[in-house]
């Protein structure tokens, strides 16, 4: 590949903006960063209040989104060009609809199955956690392994507290969430009036 002759050519500005020209052209746009992040940071706080509920908002949003999977894959499944990779799409498809549609009808059980598939994914996400931190270099071991036992135990504490626990821990991550990408967003529209 050759650069253009033109001495133009290396005076002109990237084509991917700075963070520091993307902060310029959002200043005037602060205050909206900080009512979204107030409001998120709100919703937060009543997902905490009404972790029940909130819980069963989770369900029914991830239910959602497995039929809408679900139906496109059927959709490609029919738009496939062998019998196999049909049959495979439809099949996947249709699981996705059933689950969906089981977790529509059952949030409540629906919830205590996503608890406990959660506690065990952080049991496993915070033990291979633990076993890369055994083989980093000695510099950086001690946060990865710190990491990874923080992870392990609190998927312990979801499994060892399941089912009685599945009515509040996806409202109270989803209040978490929700309440510190709000402060984030705060502090990020504060940054950019400040700045």
């Amino acid at each position: 590949m050759t650069l253009p002759n033109d001495p133009s050519y290396r005076t002109m500005p990237p084509t991917s903006p700075s963070l520091g020209g993307m902060s310029e052209r959002l200043r005037h746009r602060w205050g909206w960063f900080v009512g979204f992040g107030a409001l998120a940071a709100i919703l937060g706080l009543a997902a905490l209040v009404l972790v029940v509920s909130a819980t069963i908002a989770s369900v029914l949003t991830i239910a959602i989104f497995m039929i809408i999977t679900g139906g496109t894959e059927v959709v490609m499944g029919f738009g496939s060009k062998t019998w196999g990779r049909f049959f495979l799409f439809i099949l996947l498809g249709l699981l996705y609809i059933i689950a969906g549609a089981f977790a529509l009808a059952q949030p409540l059980l629906a919830a205590a199955v996503l608890t406990l598939m959660l506690g065990w994914a952080l049991v496993a996400t915070g033990a291979v956690r633990i076993w890369l931190g055994t083989h980093l270099p000695p510099g950086s071991k001690s946060m990865m392994i710190l990491a990874g036992i923080a992870t392990l135990l609190f998927g312990l504490v979801i499994v060892l507290g399941w089912p009685g626990n599945s009515f509040f821990v996806l409202g109270i991550i989803l209040g978490l969430d929700l309440l510190f990408y709000g402060a984030s967003m705060i502090a990020f529209g504060m940054r950019l009036k400040n700045a």
